[in-house]
């Protein structure tokens, strides 16, 4: 048990908090290495998708308007598709007619077709109407080769712009970045709603998805072949229209569906989002200026430094539930900083490095103070599972504040029992230590077990003799009962012993020894704690109090009884025992005499108001050896036949009648 030591307390905090900054530049040095890796780009963008998407963004206003080719179309039209490019130019002129801004075909006419429906696209289309071009790379291990798919010719020189529609996929193959195509098809249906060239485009930043599948106003492609009968006044009136694959159900993640891919929704709802739907959300993200920028590396750099100091703050002291809260207070900062950064400023700030930074100081050191807790609480059971019961040892290792290390001030019931005559006994078995040896322990477990089982600490062993006390290190309300039961225990434990004892001896024919113990135990106030130096010390008592219970047993052999007990403790346990006074002894120190008493297990009203009586005339010294009341008091309460012979005896040797 370490001893209140000030200086180690100042050199066990100052290694801890070493420790920590030595953990915080670990964790700074090793999130360094982490965001190299591709994996930890990736968690960072799956972050982006479910704070980008938390609070359900719908599409901004005056946004595209979707025609798709989906199910009903297909039944409706009732044709094999590809459909004769003769429909869409139908679909053109309805649309132009219906006051249609720009028109988006997101279709790849790249090939001839049946010349009569070439030359109706072609009649149909204008600058109004951007065809869809493609884009793909093509890697063998000889080279790698870009080969770039654009409308015929035949509809380019009738005034049609093409526009490339291929996307960037992440390496999860989610869709979540501006392509870098300067002639990107959202970027001339802008251009050609403008009238104007565009502006830098924004290749690369984070795309803001605007919902799931079918969250743009769509129609269907027969509808917008019939506009009028089948679509409410003015639908497409000065809007921008796109044209493509759209199912209404929308195709399942594990599915491969026709021009569908996954976005941040995809996560909540399982589904793949249409190609024309992605080609209206890039437009709307240019339009809008509602692309998201990444953070550079040196802002990064000092959200993650600024995690790692607030994490050191947070347990520079010490942890405990204080710091569970403490934590999901921070990490919930930093996703609510992140989704303002998104909101607010169009810029995402990962929450993942500071996130894991902080994580890993505070539960790092709270790995720490657990596994220095846990070294504690073996230092403690180690250190008291000598002295008190595991039950008690249990309770101080789950609450070590209950040990109040160094000295403090407590109400104790101290006792001390010693074996009579066991000197005589050493004596004789001095030429056979073993057996000496042997004895002692066989006298000592029991006695110390019951100590241990009543609740009381052994304070330290003196040959034969054991000194213990009640309501340290825990506290014991009732410790004055549990020392006199553990007494009276004591006292059966050493006549079950000479039982055993006396069967030996008989077995190998020998006289056995026979031991008779005398306690003492008192109640009052102590200082308790750790004692002694640096180097050793014990969990000891000290005071008037220890004195006086330890001259109680040495004079419980003066009185013919095996228990003596203080004052105090009488009157504590009276109303569990029947205690009776039997002299007044003045200890060292003291002018003032102390009445002792002890315990009798059977004696009526009569008989311990006569012996009260008895004692008064003692004290009155109007005793006389001839007094009747030595027989009869002898004969009411027999346990203290030998206490009356002791009193009677003394009066004849100081000249009494």
């Amino acid at each position: 048990m370490p001893v209140r030591d000030k200086p180690r307390q100042a050199r066990q905090t100052g290694g801890r908090r070493l420790r920590l900054l030595v953990l915080s530049l670990a964790v700074l040095i090793a999130i360094s290495l982490l965001s190299r890796l591709p994996a930890w780009s990736l968690l960072e963008l799956r972050s982006f998708d479910y704070l980008s998407t938390v609070d359900d963004p719908r599409p901004p206003a005056g946004g595209p308007v979707i025609v798709a080719i989906d199910e009903p179309s297909l039944a409706d039209i009732n044709a094999q598709w590809p459909w004769p490019r003769s429909l869409h130019a139908e679909l053109v002129s309805q649309l132009r007619a219906a006051g249609a801004r720009v028109i988006g075909l997101d279709i790849i006419m790249a090939e001839p077709s049946n010349p009569d429906n070439d030359a109706a696209i072609a009649k149909a289309v204008g600058p109004d109407v951007v065809l869809a071009g493609d884009e793909t790379l093509i890697e063998t291990p000889q080279a790698s080769q870009l080969i770039r798919a654009t409308p015929l010719p035949q509809l380019t020189q009738a005034g049609a712009v093409t526009g490339i529609a291929s996307i960037d996929l992440s390496g999860d193959g989610m869709f979540r970045r501006i392509p870098g195509y300067q002639d990107g098809f959202a970027a001339m249906l802008i251009q050609a709603a403008s009238g104007a060239a565009n502006a830098d485009l924004p290749a690369g930043r984070l795309i803001q998805s605007f919902g799931p599948a079918r969250s743009y106003p769509t129609v269907s492609y027969y509808q917008a072949l019939d506009p009028e009968n089948l679509l409410p006044p003015g639908y497409f009136r000065d809007r921008v229209v796109l044209v493509g694959l759209s199912l209404q159900n929308a195709p399942e993640i594990d599915k491969r569906g026709v021009d569908a891919f996954a976005t941040p929704y995809t996560i909540h709802t399982g589904k793949l989002v249409s190609g024309v739907e992605i080609q209206a959300t890039i437009y709307d993200n240019i339009r809008a200026g509602l692309s998201i920028a990444e953070a550079r590396l040196p802002a990064v750099a000092a959200c993650i430094l600024i995690s790692v100091l607030l994490a050191t703050t947070t347990v520079w002291r010490s942890t405990g539930w204080l710091t569970i809260v403490t934590s999901a207070a921070a990490l919930l900062a930093f996703a609510t900083v992140s989704f303002a950064g998104i909101r607010l400023a169009h810029v995402f700030v990962s929450p993942l490095g500071p996130t894991v930074a902080y994580i890993s100081v505070v539960f790092g050191q709270a790995a720490f103070d657990y596994a220095e807790e846990r070294r504690n609480k073996r230092q403690i059971i180690r250190a008291f599972a000598q002295y008190i019961s595991p039950d008690l040892v249990r309770r101080l290792s789950n609450d070590p504040s209950q040990l109040k290390l160094g000295g403090e001030r407590r109400t104790l019931s101290v006792l001390f029992s010693d074996v009579r005559g066991f000197t005589t006994i050493a004596e004789t078995l001095k030429d056979d230590p073993e057996q000496l040896t042997g004895l002692i322990n066989r006298l000592l477990t029991p006695l110390s077990d019951v100590v241990m089982d009543h609740g009381g600490t052994i304070d330290k062993y003196m040959g034969d003799c054991i000194m213990a006390f009640w309501n340290a290190p825990l506290d014991d309300p009732d410790h004055a009962l549990h020392a006199v039961r553990a007494a009276l225990a004591m006292q059966t434990a050493i006549s079950r012993l000479n039982n055993q004892l006396e069967r030996e001896a008989a077995a190998l024919g020998g006289k056995p020894h026979v031991l008779k113990m005398g306690v003492g135990i008192n109640t009052g106030e102590c200082i308790v704690g750790n004692m002694g130096s640096t180097r050793r010390f014990d969990y000891s008592c000290l005071g008037d109090s220890v004195n006086l219970a330890s001259r109680l047993e040495g004079a419980s052999k003066n009185y013919g009884v095996a228990l003596l007990l203080g004052e105090e403790t009488a009157r504590l346990v009276a109303e569990t025992y029947i205690v009776v006074e039997l002299d007044r002894i003045i200890v060292k120190g003291r002018t003032v005499p102390s009445p002792i008493y002890t315990v009798v297990h059977k004696a009526d009203a009569k008989a311990l108001a006569a012996h009260q009586t008895f004692i008064e005339a003692k004290y009155a010294g109007t005793l006389a050896p001839s007094d009747p009341a030595f027989d009869r008091l002898a004969a009411d309460i027999a346990e203290l036949a030998g206490y009356y012979a002791i009193v009677r005896d003394a009066l004849v040797g100081d000249g009494g009648e």
